[in-house]
């Protein structure tokens, strides 16, 4: 049974008919990458599976529960979290407030504390700036705040839009890691990813979104040889 199962999901802007019946899965422990160009409808997709955006029509079940028409707040407490893309910290707030943020569903002191402390194991510079305000840190430094303050929720499955964007080569490389390892240690991972090769090297399974549709899927390692695929987004 997959943890998250879409289908036939649909979502307009006004006339513009964003998702046009998509369908996809991702079971539990995978890392599932869903690429595309700009436009194709990827973050539309994130929106819609956290509550932001309500869809037309379809369905979303994660944990056997339809969770199509629920708000974002409660989708959080179920178990799903989002890293939104350009990292959407708040800027005047402090690293820890921040990170207290991501609590905010969570009502266990001790299970904060001991959350924190895995944050903090996990993302060592957070820790050492946990009192210097959000908006003074490198991009790199960000996407980690974001990273850290969707896992403050113990999510099981964490969608991640767009984690490499702006970011300096050394430090994409560092974000990747970073995924890998938390996929590691139980998280789900579905990840938006315009870095197409990156995100096909570490994923298990990857969609190809154009338009609005499903246009390709299978395993990440077939696609990531797939010949169309290398033309169209690896710039080979």
């Amino acid at each position: 049974m997959a943890l998250l199962d879409v289908q036939n999901l649909t979502v307009n802007y006004g006339v513009i008919n964003a998702l046009k019946g998509i369908s996809f899965h991702v079971d539990k422990g995978e890392i599932v990458a869903l690429i595309g160009a700009n436009g194709a409808g990827k973050t539309t997709t994130l929106h819609t599976l956290s509550g932001l955006l309500s869809p037309e029509s379809g369905t979303i079940t994660y944990k056997d529960t339809d969770i199509t028409k629920l708000p974002g707040h409660k989708i959080v407490s179920l178990g799903m979290a989002q890293v939104p893309e350009g990292r959407r910290v708040f800027a005047d707030m402090t690293v820890l407030q921040n990170l207290k943020m991501g609590a905010y569903t969570r009502k266990d002191q001790q299970e904060f504390s001991d959350t924190l402390n895995m944050v903090y194991k996990r993302f060592p510079r957070l820790e050492e700036r946990k009192n210097q305000p959000s908006g003074t840190l490198s991009g790199g430094e960000q996407q980690m705040l974001a990273m850290g303050r969707a896992l403050m929720s113990h999510p099981e499955i964490i969608l991640m839009d767009e984690p490499s964007m702006g970011l300096s080569p050394i430090f994409v490389s560092e974000i990747f890691s970073i995924i890998e390892d938390v996929n590691k240690d139980g998280v789900t991972v579905l990840l938006v990813e315009q870095n197409a090769k990156k995100a096909l090297t570490i994923a298990d399974r990857a969609y190809v979104l154009e338009t609005g549709s499903i246009v390709k899927e299978g395993d990440a390692d077939v696609l990531l040889n797939d010949e169309s695929i290398r033309k169209a987004y690896l710039g080979e």
